[in-house]
């Protein structure tokens, strides 16, 4: 897919044509209401999204110090202070000392994180299956071959 703005050679910025700025808002709108009624199959309701994406990322990339969760979350280093501590309290995660500089701590999920990450894909995968038991096969063959995309895009 095209970028949605690109410059040319002279500095001036190429916009997409009406076709892809109408599939880039179709896209836009159809993860967006996805991803809300995945969010409402959650596992542990006195957990917040936040700090459920954080236990994700953990799972996902293991062990890490605060400001790098900071970083791949997009929250300033203090919120996410904040947030470790929240998880570490309700016994989430643990934090341990830095194995190469004394004054850092890294931030590691705990088996209970780890147990309850499991039973919430469990859940949100059997919503989703259910829900696209109502495609067709076609249109099934086309959400597969997107889902590679879709990771990818997630991931840029």
């Amino acid at each position: 897919m095209p970028e949605l703005s690109h410059p040319q050679p002279d500095g001036r910025a190429v916009h997409p044509d009406d076709a892809d700025a109408d599939a880039v808002n179709a896209l836009r709108s159809a993860v967006m209401r996805l991803s809300r009624r995945l969010k409402h199959q959650r596992v542990d309701e006195s957990l917040s999204p936040t700090e459920m994406s954080v236990l994700g990322t953990l799972a996902r990339c293991g062990r890490a110090t605060p400001g790098e969760l900071a970083r791949k979350e997009h929250v300033q280093p203090p919120s996410m202070t904040r947030i470790v501590a929240m998880l570490e309290a309700k016994g989430l995660v643990r934090l341990e000392p830095h194995p190469d500089d004394r004054r850092q701590k890294v931030v590691t999920q705990t088996e209970e994180a780890e147990a309850m990450l499991e039973e919430s894909r469990r859940k949100r995968n059997a919503w989703l299956a259910e829900l696209a038991s109502g495609l067709d096969e076609d249109e099934w063959a086309k959400v597969r071959a997107a889902a590679p995309v879709l990771e990818k895009l997630a991931q840029l």
